[in-house]
């Protein structure tokens, strides 16, 4: 690799003889990048989702290395397909980026594209993409999962008095944002101690909002022990609760107390409520499981489903999440908004 080299010197052709060379296979690929599409080999139904990330409201550059960044792209859209109960089999990637942009910094999107696949999903790998244009970097990721003859499982399925759980980390995420905000008022960190700063005070905050490890082996683990309902928790447990409370016509009791004895430290951190409530991108599951189920080794009971008041069979949106009897407000990312709704 020679120091300097951009996108536009090198033209589209080399561009991708560079990522895909450094890109592993997919072990459901009949045909691979190249043809005109990608040919995949499914057992059962497959489950499909899309996640579009722009520099500047979604990630930054001073903040993230290519790597990181490429290894958030495939993590946060793993996450999506384990939270329906299939297995990730294959994603596709779109990138546009401007003229001047260096080789090397998509040769390292490439590499972190690949190395979560191996990690968090081993057999999945990227199949195919598009390359394009754009004023900022920008990625647009459609990952395929394969059901394996299993139903999916809907974030409506819930029932009154399933037990409430969580896998993966909660809080940490929301932490490393709020650090890497507080520390960084112009966004820009890349040159300046700040960041280092951060990742030496903080290593497990900034690694679980820089390089996700959603538990996605435990999406089919969840749907083989009979999981009535789940979801990826991406926006904040608080909103995302309030979205499966919703869409199962239940109410959500979390008790703060299996919140702080299951999360309050992680990875030698502590973690305060209030991130794990509200901090979102943490890219963990939600699930619920029938009264007596034997939870899957990395879930942790968090608290229960519980029925609509006879009076008030859609609650409002506030009264949908109680946390330890009290409503709870579904605060959590909005990014419409660019902020915390």
């Amino acid at each position: 690799m020679q120091k300097g080299e951009t996108v536009a010197g090198l033209g589209e052709s080399e561009v991708l003889r560079r990522i895909l060379a450094r890109l592993g296979e997919a072990r459901a690929a009949r045909v691979g990048p190249g043809d005109d599409c990608a040919v995949l080999g499914f057992t059962g139904e497959a489950v499909v989702t899309t996640d579009t990330m722009i520099e500047g409201p979604d990630f930054r550059l001073a903040w993230h290395s290519g790597y990181e960044l490429g290894w958030k792209l495939a993590a946060t859209n793993l996450s999506d397909i384990a939270s329906m109960g299939a297995r990730p089999v294959a994603l596709t990637v779109a990138l546009a980026c401007p003229a001047e942009t260096p080789i090397a910094l998509l040769e390292r999107i490439a590499e972190g594209l690949d190395a979560a696949c191996r990690e968090l999903a081993p057999g999945c790998g990227v199949v195919g993409g598009d390359l394009g244009r754009a004023p900022v970097l920008t990625a647009a990721v459609t990952a395929l999962g394969d059901l394996e003859g299993r139903p999916a499982v809907l974030r409506s399925g819930a029932r009154p008095d399933d037990v409430l759980a969580y896998a993966g980390e909660l809080g940490l995420a929301g932490s490393g944002l709020s650090l890497l905000f507080a520390e960084s008022a112009d966004g820009d960190l890349a040159h300046s101690r700040g960041l280092a700063g951060i990742r030496e005070r903080n290593p497990a905050a900034l690694a679980a909002q820089l390089t996700p490890r959603p538990p996605i082996g435990l999406g089919t683990a969840a749907a083989g022990a009979g999981a009535t309902a789940m979801m990826d928790v991406s926006d904040g447990l608080a909103l995302d609760a309030s979205r499966l409370a919703r869409a199962s016509r239940c109410r959500v009791l979390l008790d703060s107390s299996l919140l702080l004895a299951g999360f309050s430290r992680q990875a030698g951190e502590p973690v305060l409520l209030e991130a794990m409530l509200f901090g979102g991108e943490d890219h963990g599951l939600l699930a619920a499981f029938p009264p007596g189920a034997t939870l899957p080794v990395g879930f942790e009971r968090i608290g229960m489903m519980a029925g609509c008041e006879p009076e008030d069979p859609e609650p409002t949106s506030s009264a949908r999440v109680l946390l330890d009897g009290a409503p709870l407000g579904p605060r959590g990312w909005d990014p419409f908004a660019g902020r915390a709704a």
